[in-house]
C-alpha cells in the first residue's frame, strides 16, 4: 500500500564535480542549497546582494555581476530615516554614509563577477512572477525597502517577458554554463493564494519554455517535491509558508541524488560525517577517546584533500590545535 506519490528525478545529463564553482541566485530556497552544499565546503557563492525574488530583478542582477557594472550615487535613494540604500540590493545594504554603503556595494559586485567569471554551474530560484516597478522611472526593484506603497506598481510578469529576458541570458553571457533552474516551493500569500497559484504556473511554464530552447538548462523539480511528493503541512514550518528543516533537508538530499554522481556521494558522505565530528565539541576535549578521534579525522581530511583536491586546511587546523 502506497501514502504518497515520489517523484522520479532525472539525474542531470552534465552532474556537478565537486571541485567546480558555482554561483546560486534567487529566492530563500536558493540560500538553502548553497547552505548544504556550503557545508561540504563545495564552492558556491550565492545571493551576494541579498535574495531575489523575481525573474526579471534575478536576471538584471547577473548582468551586473558579469558586466561589473558599479554602483554610483544615481542608483541610491534616503528614506524618512536619512539613511541610504538602493532599490537593487536588500535591505543588509544601508548605510547613513553614501560612500560607504557605495563600498560595500561595489565590493560585493567585484565578488559576484569573480564568481560568475570561475564558475561553470550557475543555479537560478525563480520565486514569484509578480515584480514592483518604481512608478517614476519604471524600474522594477529587488526590494521595496518598505518604501510608501504608492511608489511602485505591481504587476504579473507574463511568461513570454521571462522567456524573452533569460533567453538573451542564456545565449549570452550563461552560453558556456551548466544552468540549473529550479522554482521556490515557499509561497508568496501576500496577495492571496490565487495570485501564488498564477505567479508558479506562470514560472513554470517559463521554465519549462527555456529548457527546451536551452540544451544546457536543467530543472530541477523543488517545487514539485513539497507540492506533490510531500504534500502535508507537516512539512511547513510554523507560518504554512516555508518548508520545515525536515522538508529543506529531504529536498536538498533529492538534489545531491540528481546531481551528483554515486561516486561523488559516496565523497560527500565522507565530508559530511568528518565535518561533522569537526563541529562537535564534548566537554572533555583532552579524553583520549576525543583524541583519538581527533587523530582519525585528521588521516580522513587530509585523505580526502588529496583525493578530491577540496581544501579543508580550515578544519584541518582547528584539529591540529587540540593536538
Amino acid at each position: 500500500m502506497k501514502f504518497r506519490t515520489e517523484l522520479k528525478i532525472t539525474s542531470l545529463a552534465h552532474p556537478i564535480a565537486l571541485t567546480e564553482g558555482m554561483v546560486a541566485l534567487g529566492s530563500c530556497f536558493a540560500t538553502e542549497i548553497a547552505e548544504a552544499l556550503t557545508a561540504h565546503n563545495l564552492r558556491i557563492v550565492c545571493n551576494p546582494l541579498g535574495p531575489l525574488f523575481n525573474p526579471l530583478s534575478i536576471a538584471s542582477t547577473l548582468q551586473r555581476g558579469y558586466d561589473h557594472t558599479p554602483f554610483t550615487l544615481d542608483d541610491l535613494s534616503t528614506n524618512s530615516e536619512g539613511l541610504y540604500f538602493t532599490f537593487a540590493a536588500s535591505t543588509r545594504f544601508v548605510d547613513r554614509s553614501a560612500q560607504a554603503l557605495l563600498d560595500r556595494l561595489n565590493a560585493t559586485i567585484t565578488q559576484l563577477h569573480d564568481a560568475l567569471t570561475k564558475a561553470s554551474r550557475i543555479i537560478i530560484t525563480f520565486g514569484t512572477a509578480r515584480a514592483y516597478r518604481l512608478q517614476q522611472s519604471g524600474e522594477v526593484v529587488v526590494n521595496c525597502h518598505k518604501e510608501p506603497q504608492q511608489r511602485f506598481r505591481c504587476e504579473q510578469l507574463s511568461v513570454s517577458e521571462i522567456v524573452a529576458c533569460w533567453e538573451r541570458l542564456l545565449k549570452g553571457v550563461l552560453a558556456d554554463k551548466q544552468v540549473i533552474l529550479t522554482l521556490s516551493p515557499i509561497r508568496h500569500l501576500g496577495d492571496g493564494l490565487e495570485a501564488n497559484s498564477l505567479s508558479k504556473a506562470t514560472l513554470r511554464l517559463a521554465i519549462e519554455e527555456l529548457a527546451v530552447r536551452c540544451p544546457h538548462v536543467s530543472y530541477f523539480p523543488a517545487y514539485e517535491l513539497l507540492m506533490d511528493d510531500l504534500r502535508d503541512y507537516r512539512f511547513y514550518a510554523d507560518d504554512l509558508v516555508h518548508p520545515s528543516r525536515q522538508a529543506v533537508s529531504y529536498i536538498v538530499e533529492r538534489f545531491t541524488e540528481a546531481c551528483f554522481t554515486a561516486s561523488d556521494r559516496a565523497y560527500l558522505n565522507r565530508i559530511d560525517r568528518a565535518l561533522a565530528f569537526v563541529r562537535h565539541r564534548p566537554h572533555d576535549t583532552t579524553s583520549e577517546s576525543y583524541l583519538r578521534g581527533v587523530r582519525a579525522t585528521l588521516t580522513e581530511l587530509r585523505a580526502l584533500q588529496e583525493e578530491i583536491k577540496i581544501d579543508f586546511s580550515e578544519q584541518i587546523a582547528t584539529l591540529e590545535a587540540l593536538l
